[in-house]
């Protein structure tokens, strides 16, 4: 069976455009071909290359990861094209400078996450990585032997030690490399570029090469421009074990060649060219794309046997020709004159993908039809139902060479395709999702520029132009809601050794993915969320926490959710080079500027409210427990309320930085110290200190001590020493106001609508006692404002000095009412009992001052507020006031006001 598909060529009108791809208007397909067969959905829209045509998200089986590099490189209507991660490590740009206009360069991106440049007749390697933000770039320059042809990208191949494990490293990663003529020479580890062994292949007659592949075992396959294969074992006594891949030898290899061209198995024909090859490293199948067939190869550590060859041509042809020229009046006549070539192979979820080429001289204009097909291979043989996606993409034709085209498929769990030529990329979908990518075609045409090379890095396409380096290609859709650095942290979270996309294995048991493992994929379905595709964050989740879990798996999901919060407030900037030096290596990636990192700690808050939806909206929120905070469990949704609390202080802490640079410099840099921080030179102590917004109230102790010292070292007299406690006042108020401003606003955010089990005590981190707790800094600086300032302050100070200590004591008891309420009184009497108790006591010791003061307005205040009858009794017996009592007795009535009173007055004797 054939799908339908449609014709590209004219409109339903029968009249004919210009050519698409070469500069012209657009070409649109005509209604139906010869058999009557539908328009394919992403071929069907007149307006396709318009911003107000229709546009389609990506299949939600695989999003593109945003990259936020350096700059754009040209215009485009869908994509954002601009440079990709760090900069090119200089070897490579001398390279690139020092060539001439003419000299042929090519480069191969691996999908390890290593670039090969071949310039003349040396081999420059790098890692590269999603991240702008890294270490000085690995690279190394290796020698190729001698050869009387081009080098060439496509006869360089990279394997990576199973042992080792870490792509990243060099030590991992062997290299070889071929010429045309078959000099081979191998270097066992990147790490020592003087130790090589070398071999030559000769296959007899004038044989040359064209590709060489990395396959099973650490081994390679070097494949013939005829199509012939060899495989490449390098054996550890420093010899090169080859031999020639058997062809012709499948199920059905005895029987004639006329009859096994009937069943699709082919023996080689010397008139074979070699078009492509393809290593399928899961099922460990080797493909070549030749003229007439695709062949294929079951490989182990040491042998292969040839599993089919396909006849291509006795399914595609007559498909392809009649999808393009089907409604031609002549057909019969005018399909005998069309020339097909199939260009390169690749793969992706629904099969493996070919991209082939289809014109006719006699056809005016004469246009080159790129078409995308999509075959599954059955694992015994390859499926006759294909799907057939014919692009938009046809320019001119000009010679049979200039119809070369190469195809990337980025991301093997989406639709997305990537043709390219070297001077321009034709961006479009594959044409089996249920959704299609806007079709563009995104020329690299300035003066010198060319595309020398493309492949991918954790899903994303990336090109070798010339003039830019790296440059990345992301559909405009797919923006993330994400701020930019920390779209790009998490992508590069997600990304395995050799930054490929994170794909989940539904096959996998739930109970064997490891715990960071989980983090990574939750992260992943997070990223998904933030591209709004909800479809696919959903189903990683469904995977990761199925709604039958265990507790186990409940606890593993805290762990999860803690730790992305976490990672989100204590996230690497990713855009300054002030910071490139100073990221660990397993971080990814701010200015010492101050709206730098008041923007820093924006984007975070707003991540952070993208995270609880995230939460909400995949179903997880219901099932969160608990999580252990300073040695006590706490419910987590309480603890990612707090997380927001602690960013909403970092960025009032951040403004007073702003106003007070010489204070808080101090009580940063004191702060820093305390945690064993150090402070890189290129970085400034607010840099390092706002960028681990979790560890925010340690600023606290630093504060009071820094207070103290300058008291003590300060005359009475001066500005400075009433000034220093109005500051610190100012700072602690603020910061505490603010997170309770959070905590109070955002309630719902964080309130678990249905009943759930006993939740633990909740004690808030403005709460926290100890030598560093806020309680103890704030009953602190009670004592140092009434003590030792407040008697030497005239009389507008006092007025500012009370003002702002009657905030501090709010925020104090608002953390006391809010941890009495979390205490289930009726199951934990004692524990409620106590912990009223040295409530009560706590209220009682701050507010009394305060009439001692004659402070009645600020006291009265906190007493309505907290309830302290015996405050509000004294007040009103001090001041002599019956009728402000009566009011009490009124408002307070439900709370038995009137019966404390008569008690007070019965202990009093009146």
């Amino acid at each position: 069976m054939f799908p339908a598909v449609s014709s590209p060529r004219t409109p339903g009108t029968g009249t004919r455009r210009g050519p698409l791809g070469g500069g012209g208007p657009g070409s649109t397909p005509r209604a139906t071909s010869r058999k009557g067969l539908t328009l394919a959905s992403s071929v069907s829209s007149p307006v396709l290359f318009s911003p107000a045509g229709r546009r389609s998200s990506l299949s939600s089986r695989g999003t593109p990861t945003r990259i936020f590099p350096h700059h754009s490189i040209t215009e485009s209507v869908n994509y954002d094209v601009k440079t990709f991660g760090s900069s090119l490590p200089v070897k490579v740009i001398e390279a690139l400078t020092l060539t001439e206009v003419d000299d042929q360069l090519t480069v191969h991106i691996d999908e390890g996450g290593w670039a090969c440049l071949v310039c003349k007749e040396k081999l420059i390697i790098w890692k590269i990585a999603l991240s702008p933000i890294t270490k000085l770039s690995v690279c190394k320059e290796l020698q190729l032997p001698p050869s009387d042809f081009h080098w060439s990208a496509n006869l360089v191949a990279l394997s990576y030690s199973a042992t080792s494990g870490e792509a990243h490293s060099t030590q991992a990663v062997t290299v070889m490399v071929a010429t045309r003529e078959g000099s081979i020479r191998y270097w066992p580890s990147l790490a020592s570029e003087d130790t090589y062994t070398e071999t030559f292949v000769d296959l007899g007659g004038d044989k040359t090469y064209s590709f060489l592949t990395a396959v099973q075992g650490g081994s390679f396959i070097l494949s013939s421009s005829g199509g012939q294969l060899i495989r490449l074992i390098p054996e550890s006594i420093g010899k090169i074990h080859q031999h020639v891949l058997p062809q012709g030898q499948g199920v059905l290899s005895g029987i004639g060649r006329k009859v096994s061209s009937l069943l699709g198995i082919l023996s080689p024909s010397s008139d074979f060219i070699l078009s492509s090859v393809l290593w399928d490293r899961e099922r460990a199948s080797f493909y070549s794309l030749t003229s007439s067939n695709i062949s294929k190869w079951e490989l182990d550590d040491s042998s292969e046997k040839q599993a089919h060859s396909w006849d291509i041509n006795r399914v595609l042809k007559e498909n392809i020709i009649d999808a393009i020229w089907g409604s031609e009046s002549n057909y019969e006549a005018f399909k005998e004159g069309v020339n097909i070539r199939y260009l390169d192979l690749k793969q992706n979820c629904d099969g493996l993908l070919i991209l082939a080429a289809a014109w006719h001289l006699a056809d005016s204009p004469c246009l080159v039809y790129y078409s995308l097909i999509t075959v599954e291979d059955n694992g015994y043989q390859m499926s006759d139902s294909v799907t057939l996606e014919v692009t938009q993409y046809n320019p001119p034709f000009q010679s049979e060479d200039l119809t070369v085209c190469r195809l990337m498929v980025p991301n093997f769990s989406s639709q997305t395709a990537c043709l390219y030529t070297e001077s321009a990329v034709y961006m479009c979908s594959t044409g089996t999702g249920k959704l299609s990518l806007p079709q563009e075609k995104i020329v690299f045409n300035t003066q010198g520029d060319s595309i020398l090379g493309a492949g991918s890095c954790g899903g994303i396409p990336i090109l070798f132009s010339r003039n830019s380096g790296l440059v990345s290609i992301t559909s405009r859709e797919n923006v993330s809601i994400l701020a930019e650095d920390l779209e790009d942290s998490l992508a590069s979270s997600v990304a395995g050794p050799g930054n490929e996309s994170v794909v989940f294995d539904t096959s996998t048991k739930n109970d064997t993915i490891a715990q960071e493992d989980k983090t990574k994929l939750l992260k992943a379905a997070f990223l998904q969320f933030c591209r709004k595709d909800l479809g696919h964050a959903q189903m990683i989740v469904d995977e990761l926490f199925s709604s039958h879990s265990d507790l186990d798996s409940d606890c593993e999901l805290d762990k999860a959710v803690t730790q992305i919060s976490v990672d989100l407030l204590d996230d690497y900037p990713a855009s300054d080079p002030h910071w490139a030096e100073s990221v660990p290596e397993e971080a990814p990636g701010f200015s010492n500027t101050s709206l730098i990192i008041l923007h820093q700690l924006e984007d975070k808050m707003k991540a952070h409210s993208f995270l609880m939806d995230f939460i909400h909206q995949v179903g997880l929120f219901r099932r969160l427990s608990t999580f252990p905070v300073r040695g006590m469990p706490m419910a987590t949704w309480l603890l990612l309320c707090e997380h927001a609390e602690k960013l909403a202080a970092a960025i009032i802490l951040k403004n007073h930085h702003s106003r007070l640079p010489d204070l808080m410099n101090t009580v940063i840099l004191m702060a820093l110290n305390k945690r064993d921080c150090d402070v890189p030179s290129n970085l400034t102590p607010a840099d390092v200190f706002f960028r681990e917004a979790s560890q925010v109230d340690t600023i606290c102790e630093c504060l009071l001590e820094h207070e103290e010292q300058v008291l003590k070292d300060t005359s009475v007299e001066s500005v400075e020493w009433a000034e220093v406690v109005i500051n610190v006042n100012s700072i602690l108020k603020d910061m505490l106001q603010a997170a309770s401003h959070y905590r109070q606003n955002r309630n719902s955010l964080y309130r678990r609508e249905e009943p759930g089990e006993k939740e633990p005590e909740y004690i808030p981190w403005t709460a926290t006692s100890g030598p560093a707790g806020i309680r103890t800094a704030i009953v602190c600086q009670h004592r140092t404002v009434l003590k030792v300032v407040y008697p030497q302050a005239d009389s507008n100070l006092r007025n500012v000095l009370t003002e702002q200590l009657v905030a501090l004591i709010d925020g104090f008891l608002d953390g006391y009412v809010s941890q009495l309420k979390s205490v289930d009184k009726s199951n934990d009497q004692e524990r409620y009992s106590n912990l009223e108790m040295e409530y009560l006591q706590k209220r009682s010791d701050l507010l009394s001052p305060l009439l001692t003061l004659g402070q009645y307005p600020w006291a009265a205040s906190l007493a309505e507020k907290y309830c302290d009858f015996d405050i509000l009794v004294q007040m009103c017996e001090q001041t002599d006031n019956q009728t402000r009592l009566q009011c009490y007795m009124t408002q307070f009535a439900d709370q038995n006001f009137s019966d404390f009173l008569f008690r007070w007055y019965l202990e009093k004797g009146k």
